[in-house]
């Protein structure tokens, strides 16, 4: 057998061994399991913004992703910053009422790319064409590009008791993550589907949203180790809520992109592991913007 059929027989045990295969069908494209998966995935973050695919890790292997999870939980960079909804300097210059202005702390921690071996479970699944492919045909999307960030391209989120992520926006158009390690209590994910547009901030919406007046925007997903989401958060303002209890609460986080070759910005690489690589630096001087989103 030679090297490149072993490596595809390796990819497709692998996959087979993590995801629930017989229900998500991601060993065969063809099947009428994969496209059944694919069009609800479609449908929903059509009209949601958001589909989760429940129970995608195979229960055999929950206490392995768990367990993988807490072993790299004590190396996330862990600092507690203000901030806002869009992650930019809170201008005191803008008008009073500007959801810019409204400040939020946040206390959650994050496990870079270059800290996650090769053969953990996450890192695996992240890499392997089989579950891109599926993910592309999801979101719509030709091709699916690994972010080349080796940093942020995977990694892990830790939110510790009492800590929560509040209320933002993130710079990719979409985003895929799978919870590795549920809280005792809270930690729920709440979003506010298409509350803005790559042409418009509807900055009275997103206003509304964070002072706590228009709670019945408010969708809340109370998700389970194993759970994949696929979420469109460039567009959503989303927050995960106070972990309550004794465990910590931890999630993978999976950066694709549109476009080849894509690294983080230095301010928010800084921001989220304490520290830049060469690569950042080199990116900063070709960055581009797909909007004009505040960010």
């Amino acid at each position: 057998m030679n090297n490149s059929k072993q490596m595809n027989n390796n990819k497709l045990s692998n996959l087979k061994q993590i995801v629930n295969c017989d229900t998500y069908a991601l060993h065969d494209p063809d099947s009428e399991d994969w496209h059944t998966a694919v069009q609800r995935a479609r449908s929903e973050l059509q009209q949601y913004g958001c589909s989760v695919l429940t129970d995608f890790i195979r229960p055999q292997i929950l206490n392995e992703l768990e367990q993988q999870s807490e072993a790299l939980a004590p190396d996330a960079y862990d600092t507690v910053e203000t901030v806002n909804v869009y992650n930019t300097d809170p201008n005191q210059s803008l008008p009073l009422e500007h959801p810019a202005r409204i400040t939020f702390e946040r206390g959650n921690a994050f496990v870079a790319r270059d800290l996650i071996p090769e053969n953990y479970l996450i890192h695996l699944l992240y890499a392997n064409p089989l579950f891109k492919q599926f993910l592309a045909a999801c979101f719509e999307i030709d091709v699916l590009h690994e972010l080349r960030d080796p940093l942020a391209g995977l990694c892990i989120n830790v939110l510790q008791p009492d800590r929560g992520h509040p209320w933002h926006f993130d710079t990719n158009e979409f985003t895929v993550s799978l919870l590795t390690k549920s809280a005792d209590q809270g930690g729920v994910f709440q979003y506010c589907p298409n509350i803005r547009t790559p042409e418009q901030e509807n900055l009275s919406d997103v206003h509304a949203v964070i002072t706590g007046s228009a709670a019945s925007r408010i969708q809340n997903l109370d998700l389970k180790c194993g759970d994949l989401q696929l979420f469109m958060g460039r567009y959503a303002l989303h927050r995960v809520s106070k972990v309550q209890g004794e465990k910590e609460r931890h999630t993978a986080i999976f950066a694709y992109t549109k476009l080849p070759d894509v690294i983080g910005s230095v301010e928010r690489t800084r921001q989220l592991f304490g520290r830049v690589l060469p690569e950042h630096l080199a990116a900063q001087q070709n960055s581009a913007r797909s909007d004009k989103l505040m960010d």
